[in-house]
């Protein structure tokens, strides 16, 4: 894979054919890391859209939707977690 320096702020266009189809330009996708067959997320927010790599986006509400759980649960470090899989990997013994 060739690494590509790409800026994180740039502006590019597309334009839009008769089913609603554009075609993402390939500085676009590169910045997204999007490859054939990757889904994209449309979100739009006060009249503008922002577009998202459907699976980094999904990672991201999961984490945020997380956050703080391991402490609530008494979870605080790396050993904490490895002692939890030691002891439901025993269990099964």
């Amino acid at each position: 894979m060739m690494a590509v320096n790409v800026p994180d702020t740039f502006i590019d266009n597309a334009k839009v054919m008769a089913k609603g189809q554009v075609t993402i330009p390939k500085d676009v996708r590169t910045v997204l890391g999007l490859d054939n067959g990757s889904r994209v997320t449309f979100i739009v927010e006060h009249g503008s859209v922002r577009m998202v790599n459907s699976a980094v986006y999904a990672m991201q509400m999961i984490q945020a939707e997380m956050a703080g759980e391991g402490e609530k649960a008494g979870i605080a470090s790396e050993d904490d977690v490895n002692d939890i899989v030691r002891e439901i990997r025993s269990e099964g013994e």
